[in-house]
């Protein structure tokens, strides 16, 4: 089972994570490469990389026999099991948490206004915290990879043997919950469930959260299977 956007050992991962196996069911977590725990550079962007490295973890898994019942995201990580399945038929139990469908919104609100603009013309760009700390350049190919992948192209592209589940928060501060509604309208076989007064990290809601979540991946679940999770 996969989750991103946060890292793995976010307290929303973790309490998910818990919910998860008391059901007797298995959990990998990992962090993409760049981001908590896992080595490499972090990269602004990078949805294709990271669901091909997702691709690997699932085929390694695969090859040590187990069976890969779901992935699920978190924020970014939403997007990227949504490029995951619109790419790849190996996994055929989806969960996207909070994911945004919409890539082109967001980006001044974390980088600055006129940003696009500034990476155009100098090439990248610094996103720094509130002390003026850098945290990760942002280049212009990643810039525009980010805001050529294209969500809703993606998910029409889905397989319609997937099962596909999506929350959101109604109260989401980060990303607009009419973002849901979006995936839901696309995705052939999607299942939405919006949590009134929700923020983008379920910070009172993580009950909710997870028993949306495991509803859906027993009412779904055959046989004995493990899930396969990542940050």
């Amino acid at each position: 089972m996969k989750f991103n956007a946060c890292f793995q050992s976010d307290s929303i991962i973790v309490d998910l994570t818990d919910a998860i196996t008391k059901q007797g069911i298995s959990i990998f977590r990992f962090d993409f490469s760049g981001n908590g725990e896992s080595e490499g550079e972090f990269q602004y962007g990078n949805y294709r990389k990271e669901a091909d490295d997702l691709h690997s973890v699932v085929s390694y898994l695969y090859q040590n026999k187990y069976d890969v019942t779901a992935i699920v995201g978190h924020s970014k990580g939403g997007d990227v099991v949504v490029l995951y399945a619109s790419l790849y038929d190996d996994v055929h139990m989806v969960v996207n948490l909070s994911g945004r469908f919409y890539l082109d919104k967001g980006i001044e609100e974390r980088l600055g206004k006129e940003c696009i603009d500034r990476v155009h013309k100098e090439g990248y760009i610094d996103a720094t915290d509130k002390s003026g700390k850098v945290l990760y350049r942002v280049t212009k190919d990643s810039l525009m990879e980010r805001l050529n992948t294209d969500m809703h192209a993606t998910s029409l592209s889905i397989s319609k043997e997937c099962s596909f589940f999506t929350v959101h928060g109604s109260a989401d501060e980060v990303i607009p919950v009419q973002d849901a509604y979006e995936f839901a309208k696309h995705i052939p076989t999607h299942r939405l469930r919006v949590i009134e007064g929700a923020d983008h990290c379920y910070t009172a809601h993580r009950k909710e959260l997870s028993d949306a979540v495991v509803d859906f991946i027993m009412s779904n679940k055959v046989g004995d299977t493990s899930l396969a999770k990542d940050e």
